[in-house]
């Protein structure tokens, strides 16, 4: 991913008030590992139910702001919707996005399974398991992590056009 400026983050926000992203706590971006980041995902540390994720779809930098479900409710396992690691299954929220446009305004959303703390980067270039590489596990690490990438890439691009898809 490409670094990105504070004002880049508030101005990528499509799905947020011009109000809610002066508002957005933003991470400490001189900090993050651009080049390991497929996507830029945080939580709001001033209000802990709000979350954003930032990424490049079509060529531009696009963001939005999500619900994370109550945190009281009860926790079960549960597999990331975007990286999909099998591995890590018990710190995965439900976050809900308003819709863009109209469709936002009159209280439609699209809601997902994804790392509570948006770790998918770094699951999806984590070791493959002997189950999921085999007996020749080098050889298939690199090819593995690839498409895990990839997938993650995909996936998450694919819940941000939907948000996008009604504006």
């Amino acid at each position: 991913m490409l670094p990105l400026t504070e004002k880049q983050l508030r101005s990528a926000l499509v799905n947020a008030s011009r109000r809610e992203a002066a508002d957005a706590t933003l991470p400490d971006l001189k900090a993050l590992d651009w080049d390991r980041l497929d996507y830029l995902g945080w939580r709001d540390r001033r209000a802990p139910l709000s979350a954003y994720v930032v990424l490049e779809l079509d060529g531009a930098p696009t963001g939005v702001l999500l619900r994370a479900s109550d945190a009281s409710r009860a926790r079960r396992r549960a597999v990331c919707a975007w990286c999909e690691d099998v591995v890590v299954t018990d710190d995965v929220t439900l976050y809900v996005a308003r819709r863009g446009g109209a469709s936002g305004r009159r209280g439609n959303t699209v809601g997902t399974l994804i790392c509570t703390d948006f770790t998918c980067s770094r699951n999806v270039r984590r070791p493959p398991t002997r189950t999921e590489a085999g007996s020749d596990a080098d050889a298939m690490r690199e090819l593995i992590v690839e498409r895990r990438i990839a997938g993650l890439r995909e996936r998450s691009a694919r819940f941000v056009a939907e948000i996008l898809s009604t504006r």
